[in-house]
């Protein structure tokens, strides 16, 4: 009876609220919005509900509230209270852009390189990635962790030098870290004896720069009859930055000619690498591999370590690229940092101590190629430890000491366009 009554005394009034139509089941929290056709099937579920209602009828309610935009077709319809979640407060799926800082100069990409403005690095990136928006970093494994952290979008480290051989903290960082290499390339190494505007060569007492690059120019600098001490710094050049910012006018830099413009500097002297074909390599760093490809050089980087005893490891490694005729460019030992010393009893001569390496290893193929994947199905028939650091595009440019020069010029003239 008192179903009946409240049934009569709703249809009496214009005004009355329906009985709310709700989902069967209850949908928890986090589950999904209703499709399209379950709204349809709402829809016409209220519409047939309410057919006998008086046309005088306040608009619908949305969440509890009066929507005043309603449309003419629902808004000749009794009080409907849907009770539904607002399309803008459900949550939004996260998206690269959430975990990467914008660009602070449009939508560059991003290199991180060690050192200051004015490095053989920065003109490194910049041949690499041309315009881009180079991020100078204190130290190499900054660099990894700028890429790792989405602050860069790739890093242009050096691994290489013609003169001085490998920079062997970037190796030991490829291993630590899980960034992959995506290309290479060769810069020329032009140096310049650099010193406060005014200065000439005979009140020189000291030249500083980086370990490698004094080494590159000892035979030169005897040449000139300089004799003056020669102290390391952190890198080229910020060792011309120094000598600008401390105002020393007894001592000189070895940096590039975009390091002397950067800092105002003289050239002294141009050129005075003792040897003409001083390139380095760099790689390019990324958080995600390349899909190698066939229709152009491509070189691949692999390090691996084994737990067997002897050489023949090694030897097995090198037969099975060389049975295959692929070319290595590269091979490099590093110790385990791991197990640095491998203990051998032996009841004739006693226990032997044998040191354990890393092997890095360049080949010249790509990962696309079948003859590149069955060496490395084999290799990992006896190693212990296997990665592929990348496979990636050889570089290709010529090598031209003029180019180092070229890429400074371009870079100061990006740096004014940009300011």
């Amino acid at each position: 009876m008192e179903t009946a009554s409240a049934s009569a005394s709703a249809s009496a009034s214009p005004w009355a609220r329906p009985a709310q139509i709700r989902p069967r089941s209850a949908r928890p929290p986090c589950a999904s919005p209703f499709a399209r056709a379950d709204w349809q099937t709402a829809c016409a579920a209220i519409l047939a509900t309410n057919s006998n209602s008086p046309s005088a009828a306040p608009p619908p309610r949305v969440n509890g509230g009066y929507h005043s935009n309603a449309k003419p077709a629902l808004a000749d319809h009794a009080s409907l209270d849907l009770d539904l979640v607002p399309v803008s407060n459900l949550p939004r799926p996260l998206s690269i852009t959430d975990l990467s800082p914008a660009p602070m100069h449009g939508n560059q990409l991003r290199v991180a390189y060690q050192g200051v403005p004015g490095a053989y690095s920065e003109a490194a990136a910049a041949k690499a990635y041309p315009s881009c928006d180079a991020i100078p970093c204190d130290q190499f494994e900054v660099a990894f962790q700028a890429v790792e952290l989405w602050i860069a979008d790739r890093a242009v480290l050096p691994v290489e030098n013609s003169l001085g051989g490998s920079i062997h903290r970037n190796y030991d960082l490829l291993l630590r870290h899980r960034l992959h290499i995506v290309g290479e390339v060769q810069l020329p190494v032009h140096h310049c004896l650099l010193a406060l505007p005014g200065v000439r060569k005979e009140l020189l007492t000291r030249v500083i720069s980086h370990p490698q690059a004094l080494a590159q120019c000892e035979l030169t600098l005897n040449a000139m009859g300089l004799n003056v001490a020669r102290e390391a710094f952190d890198d080229t050049a910020g060792a011309a930055e120094h000598v600008a910012a401390a105002g020393l006018r007894d001592t000189a830099a070895i940096a590039s000619a975009r390091a002397a413009d950067l800092y105002g500097l003289q050239i002294l002297a141009d050129g005075i690498q003792d040897d003409s074909g001083n390139v380095t390599r760099f790689v390019m760093l990324a958080r995600e591999p390349i899909i190698p490809r066939t229709d152009r050089p491509f070189k691949t980087s692999i390090v691996f370590a084994h737990d067997r005893e002897g050489t023949s490891v090694l030897f097995k490694v090198l037969s099975a690229f060389a049975f295959r005729d692929i070319s290595l460019t590269k091979i490099e030992s590093r110790p385990h940092r791991h197990r640095p010393i491998r203990l051998v009893d032996d009841a004739n001569v006693g226990t032997a101590k044998h040191f354990e390496y890393m092997f890095y290893i360049d080949f010249q193929a790509s990962m696309a190629e079948v003859r590149a994947q069955n060496a490395l199905s084999e290799i990992q028939e006896f190693t212990s430890f296997l990665r592929v650091l990348g496979s990636y595009p050889m570089d290709m440019t010529p090598w031209d000491t003029a180019s180092a020069s070229t890429i400074s010029n371009d870079i100061t003239d990006d740096s004014s366009r940009s300011s």
